[in-house]
């Protein structure tokens, strides 16, 4: 009688790494492989066409697509547009956020047919292996993850009969709904910068022009004034204008998961766009104390998330505190483009707390008189006047 094949999920992507995962299951090990691609934004209809054959060439059973763009929208996205999270104060967690939900989506699949192992491409060097993994130990407890060293995986797939364009590139890039990351090249000098050859999206616009991102309950709903219903659609609509300028260009020096120090180039025109005109817009309609503590819940939250620790409980408060923050976040922020940067104009919003009847900043008061004023200064400066009357030799 013979032995059933056990089944194996591939996280998998069509690049080197998962190719060859495909393949070496499949012949070398005897697995039943199901090839499974979690989009979160970051294929095509032509990409995921193309995987789909490929998978197949390679020797999976079945191929399928697990498209979670809305829930990676939905459960996270935009509590990173909420709280203007750029880690480092430099990079938007780009496709690292986006790892966490492909992971869920591959965990799901994996039990939904009682797969026996789970295997992806990531290796120990950065930090998607532990993205990829602690979500499986979670999520899928009972499946073994199978990790496989990629050093002769073009050479194996060629004599195996399966030819893809695998050439050893300068650079490696990862494309995800909320922007590109390149790795490689000059990015390995620390005193180097990437050529505009690098880059995927190249400069095509000169000049300048206004871009108007309207939002509620600071979510993004107008671009220019057009509608979207669809928030991935609106995204993809300021990708498309900021990236003719090259904006969201920077280099992005950080500590990896496992305490190393990482260097990574990046392309993100829609969400340092984004979260551009939602920071300007909610300094003209958040109290002063609603921002302070927003960002400091914020700082937090984009740790976690790049940490692998979008499953710990507190995320799912954080998230509540700044969904909460975001009532009297209305209006449209207007931003001026040109290329390899922007500028902030101003902002149209009924929330606007520049306009008040208290008076107008630097012109005139409303609500107090100067002689108000003096009492508010003399009460304010009673703890500094108290320490320095009792510290008269300190030298400032």
């Amino acid at each position: 009688m013979e032995q059933k094949k056990k089944k194996v999920v591939v996280a998998f992507s069509g690049g080197l790494d998962t190719s060859f995962t495909v393949m070496y299951l499949a012949k070398e090990k005897g697995y039943e492989v199901y090839a499974a691609c979690a989009n979160t934004g970051g294929f095509s209809a032509e990409q995921l066409k193309q995987n789909e054959e490929n998978a197949y060439k390679l020797g999976a059973t079945k191929y399928v697509t697990l498209d979670v763009t809305h829930e990676y929208y939905e459960k996270s996205l935009k509590f990173m547009i909420f709280g203007n999270v750029l880690r480092n104060g430099t990079y938007p967690i780009s496709v690292s956020s986006e790892r966490i939900f492909q992971a869920l989506a591959i965990a799901r699949y994996a039990n939904e047919i009682g797969a026996d192992a789970i295997a992806h491409g990531s290796t120990g060097a950065g930090n998607d292996q532990v993205r990829f993994d602690m979500t499986f130990l979670v999520l899928a407890p009972n499946v073994e993850i199978i990790t496989l060293s990629r050093d002769y995986e073009i050479n194996y797939l060629k004599e195996h009969g399966f030819v893809a364009d695998f050439t050893k590139l300068k650079y490696s890039y990862n494309v995800g709904l909320w922007g590109t990351s390149i790795c490689g090249g000059e990015i390995l000098d620390s005193a180097q910068g990437l050529p505009e050859s690098a880059y995927l999206k190249q400069v095509k616009k000169t000049g300048s022009e206004q871009l108007r991102l309207t939002f509620e309950k600071g979510e993004l709903k107008a671009v220019n004034d057009e509608r979207f219903d669809d928030p991935i659609k609106a995204i993809q609509k300021v990708e498309e204008i900021g990236a003719a300028y090259g904006i969201g260009r920077d280099m992005h020096v950080g500590d990896t998961i496992i305490g190393i120090k990482g260097r990574v180039g990046f392309e993100a025109a829609a969400p340092m766009l984004i979260i551009g005109a939602h920071r300007f817009l909610e300094k003209y309609t958040l109290s002063k104390w609603q921002q302070y503590w927003k960002d400091q819940v914020a700082n937090w939250y984009g740790m976690f998330l790049h940490e692998s620790q979008y499953l710990e409980p507190v995320m799912r408060d954080i998230e509540a505190m700044l969904q909460e923050s975001q009532r009297n976040v209305n209006g449209t922020a207007i931003l001026e483009l040109r290329p390899l940067s922007f500028s902030t104009v101003g902002v149209e919003s009924e929330d606007d707390l520049v306009k008040t009847k208290f008076g107008e900043y630097g012109e005139m008061q409303k609500g107090w008189t100067a002689e108000d004023a003096k009492g508010f200064i003399k009460v304010l400066s009673t703890p500094l006047r108290v320490y320095y009357t009792n510290h008269k030799d300190e030298q400032i």
